[in-house]
């Protein structure tokens, strides 16, 4: 069992950067993929970003590449993403989530391959 609290979200002007953070129970953290999703009102929940547990392979959403940033230090069971240049359409309630790393043949981006989630952070970017 892995438990996921986000925090850092808030309101910033469009350009502007804001930093994310999910801290994680448990003392395998090292063992889950993790992942950042988002859900705008009146969207369905997408993807944003990911690493390996390793934190050596990352993935991103097209949307959000070159602009965020997404890492990981195990020894404090932490995920961080890095948001710069933010514009209006990052405006959403931003996730963590996680999923055993040895589950074989999920998807980093599919929201129904995690098995863990936060209670999200709102991320508001004005223009």
């Amino acid at each position: 069992q892995v438990q996921l609290v986000e925090s850092g979200g808030g309101l910033v002007q469009a350009g502007g950067s804001l930093r994310l953070s999910c801290a994680a129970s448990g003392r395998t953290f090292s063992r889950y993929n993790m992942g950042w999703f988002r859900q705008a009102p009146g969207k369905e929940r997408e993807f944003v970003a990911a690493l390996r547990g390793s934190g050596a392979i990352t993935y991103y959403a097209d949307s959000v590449k070159g602009r965020f940033t997404i890492s990981r230090d195990n020894a404090k069971n932490a995920v961080t993403l890095q948001m710069n240049g933010l514009k209006p359409e990052d405006t959403a309630v931003y996730y963590c989530a996680a999923y055993r790393a040895d589950y074989r043949g999920r998807s980093y981006t599919s929201v129904d391959d995690y098995d863990y989630w936060g209670q999200g952070t709102q991320v508001t970017v004005s223009s």
